[in-house]
Protein backbone atom coordinates (compact mmCIF):
# COMPACT_ATOMS: atom_id res chain seq x y z
CA UNK A 1 0.00 0.00 0.00
CA UNK A 2 1.38 3.51 -1.15
CA UNK A 3 1.84 5.88 2.06
CA UNK A 4 0.50 9.43 0.99
CA UNK A 5 0.37 13.02 3.25
CA UNK A 6 -2.26 14.10 4.76
CA UNK A 7 -2.28 16.94 2.17
CA UNK A 8 -1.96 14.26 -0.98
CA UNK A 9 -5.06 12.28 0.34
CA UNK A 10 -7.26 15.41 0.99
CA UNK A 11 -6.35 16.65 -2.47
CA UNK A 12 -7.09 12.93 -3.65
CA UNK A 13 -10.59 12.28 -1.84
CA UNK A 14 -11.67 15.27 -0.13
CA UNK A 15 -11.28 13.74 3.31
CA UNK A 16 -8.67 11.96 5.67
CA UNK A 17 -10.62 9.51 7.91
CA UNK A 18 -7.99 8.17 10.51
CA UNK A 19 -7.88 8.04 14.60
CA UNK A 20 -5.47 10.14 16.66
CA UNK A 21 -2.51 10.24 18.59
CA UNK A 22 -1.94 12.37 21.72
CA UNK A 23 -3.89 13.79 24.53
CA UNK A 24 -4.75 17.78 23.27
CA UNK A 25 -7.75 17.27 22.71
CA UNK A 26 -9.22 15.47 25.32
CA UNK A 27 -12.15 15.25 26.58
CA UNK A 28 -13.65 15.72 23.49
CA UNK A 29 -11.70 13.06 21.50
CA UNK A 30 -10.18 10.15 22.61
CA UNK A 31 -6.96 9.16 21.75
CA UNK A 32 -6.82 5.42 19.70
CA UNK A 33 -10.71 5.19 20.28
CA UNK A 34 -12.42 7.91 18.56
CA UNK A 35 -12.69 7.82 14.24
CA UNK A 36 -11.66 11.45 13.15
CA UNK A 37 -13.49 12.77 9.62
CA UNK A 38 -11.53 15.52 8.43
CA UNK A 39 -12.35 17.55 5.05
CA UNK A 40 -10.91 20.46 2.57
CA UNK A 41 -11.46 23.56 3.66
CA UNK A 42 -13.44 26.08 2.14
CA UNK A 43 -12.81 29.52 2.92
CA UNK A 44 -11.78 31.02 6.61
CA UNK A 45 -12.21 28.95 9.56
CA UNK A 46 -14.25 30.33 12.61
CA UNK A 47 -14.14 30.33 16.26
CA UNK A 48 -14.14 26.70 17.55
CA UNK A 49 -13.56 25.22 14.15
CA UNK A 50 -11.34 22.26 14.80
CA UNK A 51 -8.35 22.57 11.86
CA UNK A 52 -5.92 20.23 11.06
CA UNK A 53 -2.29 22.07 10.61
CA UNK A 54 1.14 21.50 9.85
CA UNK A 55 3.69 23.71 12.27
CA UNK A 56 6.28 24.83 10.19
CA UNK A 57 8.46 21.85 12.52
CA UNK A 58 6.63 19.75 10.24
CA UNK A 59 4.42 18.38 13.33
CA UNK A 60 0.12 17.65 12.05
CA UNK A 61 -1.52 19.23 15.24
CA UNK A 62 -5.87 19.00 15.51
CA UNK A 63 -6.78 21.84 18.25
CA UNK A 64 -9.45 24.33 18.35
CA UNK A 65 -9.93 27.49 17.34
CA UNK A 66 -10.59 30.49 20.21
CA UNK A 67 -10.37 33.52 17.65
CA UNK A 68 -10.16 34.40 14.52
CA UNK A 69 -7.51 37.41 13.88
CA UNK A 70 -7.19 39.38 10.70
CA UNK A 71 -4.29 37.58 9.35
CA UNK A 72 -3.61 34.68 11.57
CA UNK A 73 -5.85 32.38 14.03
CA UNK A 74 -5.30 31.86 17.48
CA UNK A 75 -5.46 27.90 19.04
CA UNK A 76 -5.76 25.41 21.90
CA UNK A 77 -5.78 21.85 22.23
CA UNK A 78 -9.25 21.44 24.68
CA UNK A 79 -6.84 19.70 27.41
CA UNK A 80 -3.96 22.04 27.07
CA UNK A 81 -3.94 25.66 29.15
CA UNK A 82 -1.28 27.41 26.51
CA UNK A 83 -3.14 29.64 23.28
CA UNK A 84 -0.74 29.09 19.98
CA UNK A 85 -0.21 32.12 17.92
CA UNK A 86 0.47 32.84 14.35
CA UNK A 87 -1.51 29.81 12.44
CA UNK A 88 -2.48 31.00 9.32
CA UNK A 89 -4.32 29.77 6.22
CA UNK A 90 -0.90 28.74 4.67
CA UNK A 91 -0.41 26.24 7.76
CA UNK A 92 -4.29 24.35 7.82
CA UNK A 93 -4.46 21.25 5.44
CA UNK A 94 -8.44 20.47 6.80
CA UNK A 95 -11.03 20.83 9.31
CA UNK A 96 -12.65 17.95 11.50
CA UNK A 97 -15.99 17.65 9.81
CA UNK A 98 -16.96 14.23 11.82
CA UNK A 99 -16.26 12.16 14.80
CA UNK A 100 -17.51 8.29 15.11
CA UNK A 101 -17.25 6.84 18.62
CA UNK A 102 -18.47 3.58 19.21
CA UNK A 103 -19.51 3.13 15.62
CA UNK A 104 -21.57 6.53 15.72
CA UNK A 105 -21.06 9.84 14.56
CA UNK A 106 -21.21 12.50 16.95
CA UNK A 107 -23.33 15.28 15.91
CA UNK A 108 -21.07 18.79 15.89
CA UNK A 109 -23.89 21.00 14.79
CA UNK A 110 -25.95 19.26 18.25
CA UNK A 111 -26.93 21.05 21.53
CA UNK A 112 -24.56 19.08 23.23
CA UNK A 113 -21.59 19.88 21.64
CA UNK A 114 -22.50 23.18 21.29
CA UNK A 115 -23.03 23.53 24.92
CA UNK A 116 -19.68 21.73 25.32
CA UNK A 117 -17.76 23.94 22.84
CA UNK A 118 -19.16 27.27 24.91
CA UNK A 119 -18.50 26.26 27.86
CA UNK A 120 -15.36 24.89 27.81
CA UNK A 121 -13.48 27.64 26.22
CA UNK A 122 -16.13 30.29 27.05
CA UNK A 123 -14.16 29.69 30.35
CA UNK A 124 -10.74 29.00 29.14
CA UNK A 125 -9.18 31.00 32.28
CA UNK A 126 -10.68 28.22 35.14
CA UNK A 127 -10.39 25.65 32.15
CA UNK A 128 -6.23 26.59 31.76
CA UNK A 129 -6.07 27.03 35.60
CA UNK A 130 -7.41 23.38 36.38
CA UNK A 131 -5.05 22.02 33.48
CA UNK A 132 -1.93 23.51 35.43
CA UNK A 133 -2.37 22.82 38.69
CA UNK A 134 -3.74 19.05 37.46
CA UNK A 135 -0.02 19.08 35.83
CA UNK A 136 1.24 20.90 38.41
CA UNK A 137 0.51 17.82 40.62
CA UNK A 138 1.13 14.88 38.21
CA UNK A 139 4.44 16.09 37.95
CA UNK A 140 5.64 16.21 42.16
CA UNK A 141 4.15 12.48 41.84
CA UNK A 142 6.45 10.95 39.72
Amino acid sequence: MDKSTFEEELRRTGQIIYTNVGDSMMPFIREGRDVLIISRVNGRLKRYDVPLYKRDSGQYVLHRILKVRENDYVLCGDNRADKEYGITDRNIIGVLSGVIRGGKELSLDGFKYKLYVHLWCGLFSVRAFVIRIRSFFKRRSR
